[in-house]
């Protein structure tokens, strides 16, 4: 009896383990750019090229660029309103309203405690997650009252992205993928498979690991992997239950179907 107990529940983990996320094509673009940020829920698209940054909503294209502080590194358009724009060289970041005015400038070499980042994510309120290289740790900080407001343990691995929403932060190391709330208490620790890039969905996580993409549910230790064809992933994420993915000068959106 208990040899068949242990035998249906690894019958079960296994036909679990080989469920696959479902998608079918809706369309594919041409579109050229250096790198694509984000489409958001109104269909705004959000790009670099040439060291430029784009917002084209419907026939209307705005732009911003800082030749004074060298190459963007990052850019993240989570918050519309707020967008960043980080500048790694010059260990500065940009925030832009969404008239890509700048509204706020952040150079942590100014600030009367000095910052060494490496990586920028968008935060609740007047936050952002950066990580301090010098210190290895994640930090919640304040950018109007230039204070930190929290932060984790020292990482003892190496960065490899770092993603956000409002309520949590992901940061995936060679190591392992970590969740933080908003107070920068750890909430969960996942091992990192190979996997060098994430998107956040709604609190569920997508990994790449060359060129594949795996499903990490919010509440599972279990990565299933995603039904994509053969593309060569340059950018990728997930807006309204559409997977976009671009490679090859070509933006291709798939409809997800995730239970």
């Amino acid at each position: 009896m208990k040899y068949t107990i242990h035998f249906f529940l690894l019958l079960s983990y296994a036909l679990y383990a080989q469920k696959v996320v479902e998608t079918s094509f809706i369309k594919k673009t041409d579109f050229k750019t250096s790198r694509l940020v984000a489409i958001d829920h109104f269909g705004t698209t959000y790009f670099i090229n040439n060291n430029v940054f784009y917002k084209k909503e419907g026939n209307k294209t705005m732009t911003y660029n800082n030749l004074q502080l060298g190459n963007i590194t990052t850019a993240n358009a989570f918050n519309p309103l707020k967008i960043n724009i980080f500048y790694k060289d010059f260990n500065t970041l940009i925030i832009l309203d969404n008239r890509l005015a700048e509204i706020f400038k952040i150079d942590f070499n100014a600030l009367p405690e000095y910052k060494n980042i490496s990586h920028v994510s968008t935060g609740h309120d007047n936050t952002i997650w950066v990580f301090n290289q010098d210190n290895q740790k994640l930090e919640l900080f304040d950018y109007k009252m230039r204070t930190t407001r929290a932060q984790t343990l020292p990482i003892q691995s190496i960065i490899l992205d770092l993603k956000s929403n409002y309520n949590f932060c992901y940061l995936l190391t060679e190591n392992y993928l970590y969740t933080y709330n908003y107070f920068g208490s750890l909430v969960k620790k996942t091992k990192n498979k190979a996997y060098t890039e994430l998107v956040e969905n709604n609190g569920d996580i997508i990994l790449k690991k060359k060129d594949s993409l795996v499903y990490l549910k919010k509440d599972s230790e279990i990565t299933i992997p995603i039904s994509i064809p053969n593309l060569l992933i340059n950018e990728f994420f997930v807006t309204n239950e559409t997977l976009y993915i671009y490679a090859n000068e070509i933006l291709h959106e798939y409809k997800i179907k995730i239970d």
